[in-house]
């Protein structure tokens, strides 16, 4: 079923809307203590009080309830575990069409080479465009997928899969493959995403040529937050006592 309908955002807007600032994911899986939409909601407007750009969300529960609490474009994706395929971001037209019904202004989808349970990454962002006219953010982890989902019809890449699809994960985030796209498709199409925790980090994606950058768990994952800074304070705990 389609869910055609006039975006609320154009991708030039979205441009101009995004350039230099801080896109926010707001996101807990089920298990995680802030898991629900209600609590995504106000993690989300907490986010645009602080002065996020634009706020990335899971699933159509999350989508609706955060798109009902803020003004800034809200980017939808869909986990979906699916047997025998490790792709997990909106991997399937319907996940799409039901993003949009929740009222994403952008769906964000897995735009690498791996195998997709409906065809080519490329055939499933033409059937997104297609279907429902939404703006659509290719999630990479390289620069030839970049360029293959921009010729598809895509509206912008983001490095978000870049260190997950080849393993091991390294901790920094890859600013050199944000240099790399923005050179390819331009810097008003790409966005840096994946392990970004400092205000260095980001100011240097910006650099590289990022249109913005998308930050997560340093933000809205507590769990993580208390665990990287406990993990911190031994390690320099640890140096002065040497030291000393």
């Amino acid at each position: 079923m389609s869910a055609r309908a006039t975006p609320r955002f154009t991708a030039e807007a979205l441009q101009r809307m995004l350039r230099g600032g801080l896109i926010v994911s707001c996101q807990a899986l089920e298990g995680e203590a802030l898991h629900g939409s209600a609590m995504m909601a106000r993690m989300a407007l907490a986010a645009v009080q602080g002065g996020a750009v634009a706020i990335r969300a899971n699933s159509p529960d999350d989508v609706a309830a955060i798109r009902a609490q803020v003004s800034v474009p809200v980017i939808g994706l869909w986990k979906r575990d699916l047997p025998g395929f490790d792709v997990r971001i909106t991997p399937r037209l319907e996940d799409a069409l039901a993003l949009v019904r929740a009222g994403a202004d952008v769906i964000a989808c897995d735009a690498t080479e791996r195998p997709h349970p409906e065809g080519r990454s490329d055939e499933l962002i033409a059937a997104i465009i297609n279907e429902t006219a939404a703006p659509i953010l290719a999630d990479v982890a390289t620069v030839a997928e970049a360029e293959a989902a921009m010729s598809a019809g895509a509206s912008f890449a983001a490095t978000t899969l870049s260190g997950y699809v080849a393993l091991p994960t390294p901790e920094e985030p890859d600013i050199e493959l944000v240099r790399e796209i923005a050179t390819a498709i331009g810097s008003e199409r790409t966005i840096a995403e994946g392990r970004y925790r400092t205000a260095s980090q980001v100011a240097a994606a910006l650099h590289a040529g990022a249109l913005a950058v998308c930050v997560g768990g340093a933000i809205t994952r507590p769990t993580e937050i208390t665990e990287r800074m406990i993990r911190d304070v031994r390690r320099e705990g640890a140096a002065l006592r040497r030291e000393s």
